[in-house]
């Protein structure tokens, strides 16, 4: 969340970035009751300090007065009413102060819809077949390597049992982005190429857990929508919908030295979403499916670079695009786009030649301090002061889309697939499949 101060010292414009992300929020209501808030906290601690007093004195005297008991009595009996509201207008305050959104970046163009998002570059030539291209769905379901009748039956709508060819096509690729992003010397170059003066330390791989407690996910600002969350009955558990809503929350309460950032890892977790109001959309295929693999990429750095590794982020993006030689475009979001919590926001689009448009696969999202704030995860300073640390989450892969783009864009006539050349290494040097 955004800090109060800054709120108060800067209503007009954190009304107005409200206003242009899309979110009714009342700052008004907030500085009003923080008003409040601050006047009630100042009485509490007067009344706590003249108790403190008393109960001095007649310590002093070894025995209370009549009069000291009688001012005692109503000195307790006060500051439980003004505890009582003060932690009523704290809670009041929080709730109105968690409801605001991040502030955008300056570069953000503002827009009312995804529709109004701005397409930076094209990057790739489109596949040209001399033959009519098939969409991802009809090529894996006459290869056995997606059966959704019988997993339907299993588990219900939106899932599916992925198999044989596609099953090994999937490691490869986690294989190769592990050993693309644990290399420095691969950094250093993505580093370079993007003109960026940034640290090149490698990510760590890491296996999350694959559920989060109530307060962290909603610390992380990502638990909401809740209709698109799976709860587990009876537990304070939900089902993660992305890698980064486990990792981001890891370091919660923490304190990073200086020299620990920035810290980045790379995460594999199958994740769930309900996919609610998507009914009818996306049924052919495994575009919108409930159950889905990804590996995400999440980093904690300090102020100066937050912005840096926003944009390392995006450049590795590209560069995991770029090995596969597929066709993309990268589109900057837009303020009604960018979602709650982000302050920038990038996607990247593949072209998908079976469906004759492009679709999103990638999404990189920098949210300065706004997630560390309430998950109190601060940095040390080489000057011995705390900081909050800025987060930044992004897609390296989402495994079931960028297999969709490899399948339509390296399709055959006979219906195989050819293997991009970077994952030739990770699939026994397979031509096709």
């Amino acid at each position: 969340m955004l800090d109060l101060r800054f709120i108060r010292e800067n209503t007009d414009a954190v009304k107005l970035a409200a206003q242009q992300k899309g979110y009714a929020v009342d700052v008004d209501q907030l500085v009003q009751l923080d008003d409040e808030r601050r006047e009630i906290l100042q009485r509490v601690e007067e009344l706590r300090r003249e108790r403190n007093e008393i109960a001095l004195s007649a310590k002093q005297s070894k025995r209370p007065t009549d009069e000291q008991i009688a001012r005692g009595k109503e000195l307790k009996n006060t500051l439980l009413e003004q505890e009582e509201r003060l932690k009523e207008l704290q809670d009041q305050v929080v709730a109105l102060q968690k409801a605001i959104p991040n502030m955008p970046a300056d570069d953000v163009p503002v827009g009312a819809s995804e529709d109004e998002n701005v397409v930076v570059k094209e990057v790739g030539e489109k596949p040209v077949f001399d033959f009519a291209p098939k969409n991802h769905f009809e090529i894996a379901e006459a290869k056995g390597w997606i059966d959704k009748e019988r997993a339907a039956k299993v588990a219900g709508a939106r899932f599916a049992y992925l198999k044989g060819d596609l099953v090994k096509l999937q490691f490869a690729i986690i294989n190769f982005v592990i050993h693309t992003l644990t290399s420095e010397s691969v950094l250093q170059n993505i580093a370079t190429r993007a003109g960026l003066d940034v640290s090149t330390k490698p990510f760590e791989p890491v296996l999350p857990p694959l559920m989060i407690k109530t307060d962290l996910y909603d610390a992380m600002d990502r638990l909401e929508p809740r209709d698109d969350r799976y709860k587990i009955e009876d537990e304070d558990l939900w089902l993660q919908g992305s890698a980064e809503h486990v990792l981001g929350a890891m370091h919660s309460g923490e304190v990073f030295a200086s020299d620990d950032l920035p810290r980045r890892y790379l995460g594999y977790a199958t994740s769930f979403r309900r996919e609610a109001g998507t009914y009818g959309k996306d049924m052919e295929g495994i575009i919108r499916m409930h159950q889905f693999d990804k590996l995400e990429i999440e980093s904690f750095s300090d102020a100066a670079s937050g912005m840096n590794e926003h944009l390392l982020f995006v450049a590795i993006q590209e560069f995991l695009l770029e090995q596969l030689a597929l066709p993309y475009r990268v589109v900057q979001k837009c303020s009604a786009d960018i979602g709650k919590p982000n302050a920038r926001g990038i996607d990247m689009d593949v072209w998908l030649p079976g469906q004759g448009k492009y679709r999103e696969t990638h999404t990189a999202d920098y949210m300065t301090d706004y997630q560390s704030r309430r998950l109190q995860t601060r940095v040390k300073t080489k000057t011995g002061e705390l900081e909050l640390v800025h987060t930044n989450d992004a897609t390296a892969f989402a495994l079931g889309r960028i297999m969709v783009a490899i399948i339509e864009n390296y399709q055959t006539a006979e219906g195989n697939v050819r293997i991009p050349e970077a994952l030739k290494p990770f699939i026994q040097s397979k031509n096709e499949i």
